[in-house]
């Protein structure tokens, strides 16, 4: 892809502060980044992989700017994010949404799905409920699902259909970015491989731009172009998975691949 890149994250620091240790002690600081940078170009997907407590999480928060960096900058189409007030910032993010890792606790079971997937453009763009009703009937469309769907509850669908219609809620803002903080790891193995078939479908019809987090290397290695490695939250590795998969140079990584059961993941869509 040509042009500038979507994201840039330039040298991103994040510590937390731990309660002290004793009454009159500084309270001591948790790294959790240090140092991450790279780009990502629009059309492209991106994977992050680490163990838990790698930084993988926190990095998506982040690039969300539902975190402040401790520094750094997150650049979103050259605007960087924890630099806008809180109007500019509001306005930017219909560019920029996120699907979560459980798909039944990221969806309120006391509204419909229509109210669920309309929200975003309700609230960022200020949308009629008649424009929100056939909005909200178009994404599940793409996803999938029918305009019938609208005035269900989550509790009235598979797990694969409620990250299908996670999916939705972020689309409605037609989002040039994705964040998918680990989107399938609460999904059966069969599920797994029909949603990731439906994002990367999503992907080539609108254009999106995917930072894909997830622990799984089999995940990664058949959704994205390039993949970096955390460690400590560090960016020990990266490249594109088929060189880092098969030939990667640093312990972590190497660590990391050896432990990868030996089944491969099952692509074929089917029916959930």
């Amino acid at each position: 892809m040509s042009g500038a890149p979507l994201l840039q994250v330039r040298d991103l620091h994040k510590h937390y502060r731990l309660p002290r240790e004793k009454l009159l002690a500084p309270r001591p600081l948790l790294p959790a980044l240090a140092g991450v940078g790279f780009t990502l170009q629009r059309g492209h997907s991106l994977g992050v992989v680490g163990e838990s407590g790698s930084g993988k999480s926190t990095l998506a928060r982040l690039v969300m700017a539902l975190e402040a960096p401790s520094s750094g900058q997150v650049l979103f189409d050259g605007q960087d994010l924890h630099a806008l007030d809180a109007a500019a910032l509001r306005r930017a993010r219909a560019g920029f949404q996120m699907v979560f890792q459980d798909p039944y606790g990221s969806l309120d079971p006391r509204r419909t799905v229509g109210r669920t997937v309309a929200e975003p453009l309700a609230v960022l763009h200020g949308a009629s409920r008649a424009e929100q009703a056939e909005a909200a009937g178009e994404v599940l469309d793409a996803v999938g699902l029918r305009a019938s769907d609208l005035d269900k509850y989550p509790h009235e669908f598979s797990g694969g259909q409620r990250q299908r219609i996670a999916i939705a809620r972020a689309l409605i803002t037609k989002p040039k970015l994705i964040v998918a903080d680990e989107p399938v790891s609460a999904l059966d193995v069969s599920v797994q491989a029909q949603v990731l078939n439906l994002m990367q479908d999503l992907q080539d019809r609108f254009g999106l731009t995917y930072l894909f987090i997830s622990h799984d290397l089999a995940v990664i290695d058949l959704v994205c172009d390039d993949v970096i490695v955390l460690q400590h939250g560090h960016i020990v590795e990266q490249g594109d998975p088929d060189t880092l998969f098969r030939a990667p140079q640093h312990p972590y990584t190497q660590r990391l691949l050896a432990a990868v059961p030996g089944a491969a993941l099952a692509t074929s869509e089917a029916t959930p």
